[in-house]
C-alpha cells in the first residue's frame, strides 16, 4: 500500500538529472530489507548507496552535526577508525566526503521508519531542517500500518510513506521522483 503527500507529485525541481542513472540513499537497519531495497532499485537502474541507520546516512550526506559542518562539510573533530566508513554500493569508501559533493549526487532518500538510534522520521526531521537538503525527497517505509505515524510522516514532509516488504511494483511509484518529471 502507497501513501502520498497532498501535492499529488513531483515538481520538475525537486529531483536532479544525473544521465541515465539516479542516485538513491536507501536506510534501513534490517540487512534483509536494505538489500532488498538495494536490489529493486538496482534492478529500476538505479545507482544506490545503503546506511543501516539514521546516523549514517547524516553522516554520508554531511549532517551529522558532530562530525561535520554542516555549511562546508569540513571535519569538526576526529573520526574514530570505526566511524570512517561507510557502506556505499557493497564497497567501503570513506565517508570524509564535502556535502556539497553528497547533495548533488542523491536525487531520493528512502528510509525505514522503524530503527534503533534515530527513527526514519526523526531523520527526516533534520533532512526537512537542512537549508541544502530539504528539497530532495524522502519517502518513509515501514511493516506497521499505523495512520497516525504515516499522517505525521506526510505532514512533515515526506514525499511518500510505502509498505514493506516493498516489490518491484512499488519502486516504479517512485519514478517521478527518480528523474524529472515530464509534462
Amino acid at each position: 500500500m502507497l501513501y502520498q503527500s497532498m501535492d499529488g507529485g513531483c515538481s520538475g525541481d525537486m529531483a536532479a538529472e544525473f544521465g541515465d542513472e539516479p542516485h538513491v540513499l536507501a536506510v534501513d537497519d534490517n540487512l534483509i530489507d536494505r538489500k532488498l531495497v538495494e536490489k529493486l532499485l538496482k534492478n529500476s537502474s538505479c545507482k544506490v548507496t545503503t546506511a543501516e541507520n539514521g546516523l549514517r546516512a547524516l553522516e554520508y550526506l554531511g549532517l551529522a552535526s558532530d562530525k561535520r559542518n554542516a555549511l562546508d562539510g569540513t571535519v569538526s573533530s576526529i573520526i574514530s577508525p570505526s566511524d570512517s566508513d561507510l557502506e556505499i554500493e557493497s564497497q567501503r569508501l570513506p565517508t570524509c566526503l564535502c556535502l556539497k559533493c553528497q547533495v548533488s549526487k542523491v536525487n531520493l532518500i528512502i528510509t525505514d521508519y522503524c530503527m534503533p538510534g534515530m527513527t526514519g522520521y526523526e531523520l527526516l526531521k533534520k533532512i526537512k531542517e537542512s537549508s541544502v537538503l530539504r528539497e530532495v525527497p524522502v519517502v518513509i517505509m515501514s511493516s506497521e500500518n499505523v495512520p497516525t505515524r504515516i499522517s505525521q510522516c506526510l505532514q512533515e514532509g515526506a514525499q511518500m510513506f510505502m509498505l514493506k516488504p516493498l516489490k518491484q511494483s512499488d519502486v516504479k511509484r517512485l519514478e517521478c521522483y527518480l528523474m524529472r518529471c515530464r509534462s
